[in-house]
């Protein structure tokens, strides 16, 4: 049985970071070339070109051969945190989701800001929903907009048969809960 691991980590910085610690970077082939991954990295020895030096391998291809690639992403989201306490009390904080219904907050806010006739249609009052609606702004699911919450619940989390690019619940959750650490930090 194959398992499907798709780590993804958001950062202020993933610059700063990745100083830190050895790695190479993933890479994406296209038509016989390759190029570095925006994203990924390894923690393992994996082959990688002596001059560019990220890895001789696709991403893919590695993943199929048993290596596994960790996806750094700088969030800005989390420039303005002070500390682990600040972040801790924006996520233990009931957001105001009234505030939802006014574009020029929704446009302040990571993932959605491009999709207010979206979130006006489905005025997330839950942390569920609002990942539900970050699931359905991607091509996979977008057959969903419009529908009622119950028919959007029965099938946002199923993969698309045609194989179009959908949200995980696991990412859509995480980054419902940023939206949500975001915008009560707008409000302090």
């Amino acid at each position: 049985m194959k398992i499907d691991f798709d780590v993804d980590i958001d950062m202020a910085n993933r610059d700063d970071f990745l100083k830190l610690i050895d790695h190479t970077p993933a890479s994406i082939e296209k038509d016989g070339k390759f190029t570095k991954h925006n994203t990924g990295v390894y923690f393992q020895n994996i082959p990688k070109f002596p001059l560019q030096g990220y890895s001789t391998i696709d991403h893919k291809q590695a993943e199929q051969e048993g290596w596994f690639k960790v996806d750094f992403l700088n969030a800005s989201v989390y420039n303005d945190i002070i500390d682990e306490t600040h972040l801790n009390k924006l996520v233990d904080t009931e957001p105001m989701w009234e505030l939802f219904q006014h574009k020029e907050v929704v446009e302040q806010l990571f993932h959605i800001a491009n999709h207010y006739d979206i979130v006006k249609q489905h005025l997330p009052t839950s942390l569920e929903q609002l990942a539900m609606i970050l699931a359905i702004i991607r091509p996979g699911k977008r057959h969903l907009v419009g529908k009622s919450w119950k028919e959007i619940e029965a099938d946002v989390w199923v993969k698309p048969d045609d194989g179009t690019y959908f949200f995980k619940k696991s990412h859509s959750y995480g980054y419902a809960l940023a939206i949500i650490v975001q915008l009560n930090n707008i409000c302090e």
